[in-house]
């Protein structure tokens, strides 16, 4: 299924306006969306608690943020809002999933928006010097699943997308900032995975800890990655608090020893992946047999006081 950009922005524009007007006055008088800590407001592009389907289309979702960027429930549709309280206040919850492992298909349950010319509502990632995703997320899954794109039966996937930014020119599944596990040197990790320059390469922060300890399945657990183009650093966070890593890539991937200013590329990024790569649904990788709520994707590095704020501000 396909929906012009511009007519799901407009849409999204005239329901904010109706529900805006409709606002108690306790909810006029506390600006953002309610699941959102005040010191990250300023700073929310794009939220997502899937609690909110577009109007007279139950497969797209609202965006909370500032930016109006709805985003498609690929293949489930409404039936990948599920009942499961992430945190609380919340409601239904994001299930992303694999199909059918066994056919070269594109049926994978996953969400997200692409477009060739460029999301223009997350424009504010367009030479940015900054970028955090974060949200809820529980794991179903023992591993990467098996790969739907090979004839070898037994071949896996390498990664388990979580959720990203896309990169300018990316083909759906290049980004600029990424939440994800994926094998490094041999073992799984959960990594933050950054790109500035569009086309150029990327870096990846990888956490130290097993994956399985730091997302057990079955369980609930607020992850957070920060992306600094501007120094060349990344951070990951579990429920608040600091995950200690390492970078997987010697030198200076993101080209910042060359004159600056050092920030993203100056182009619309191409949209949002969750839950797996191709959010046009034209190819599967990396699909996430996972639940995902409070998915937030933020124009700044938001400082690890703020994150620990956000963490018990959903989970208090």
């Amino acid at each position: 299924m396909r929906r012009h950009p511009r007519a799901a922005v407009a849409a999204t524009a005239l329901l904010t306006l109706a529900l805006t007007a409709a606002a108690s006055p306790a909810q006029a008088d506390r600006p953002g969306p309610h699941d959102v800590h005040p010191a990250l407001r300023q700073h929310l592009v794009a939220f997502y608690d899937f609690d909110h389907p577009v109007v007279g289309d139950p497969a797209l979702e609202r965006d909370l943020g500032r930016s109006g960027t709805e985003i498609e429930l690929v293949n489930g549709g409404a039936a990948m809002r599920v009942p499961d309280r992430a945190y609380k206040g919340s409601g239904d919850a994001l299930q992303t999933r694999q199909v059918n492992p066994q056919a070269a298909g594109n049926d994978d349950w996953k969400a997200g928006i692409w477009s060739s010319s460029g999301v223009r509502t997350l424009r504010a990632f367009s030479g940015a010097e900054g970028t955090t995703v974060m949200g809820w997320f529980k794991r179903e899954m023992d591993g990467p699943a098996l790969n739907s794109t090979t004839a070898n039966p037994t071949d896996r996937f390498n990664a388990i997308g979580l959720a990203g930014v896309l990169t300018g020119d990316s083909d759906g599944h290049g980004v600029r900032a990424l939440l994800e596990l994926i094998d490094v040197s041999g073992e799984l990790r959960l990594v933050a995975l950054g790109r500035r320059v569009d086309g150029g390469a990327s870096q990846t922060f990888a956490a130290n800890e097993d994956w399985r300890t730091l997302l057990p399945k079955g369980e609930w657990v607020h992850l957070a990655a920060t992306y600094d183009f501007t120094s060349g650093t990344m951070a990951l966070y579990r429920n608040g608090e600091p995950v200690d890593g390492f970078y997987t890539t010697a030198g200076d991937p993101w080209q910042l020893n060359g004159p600056g200013p050092h920030v993203t590329s100056a182009t619309d990024s191409r949209g949002i992946k969750i839950g797996g790569s191709f959010p046009q649904n034209n190819l599967e990788r990396n699909p996430c047999d996972c639940r995902m709520d409070g998915l937030m994707f933020l124009d700044s590095v938001i400082p690890a006081g703020d994150i620990a704020k956000q963490y018990r501000y959903m989970a208090r």
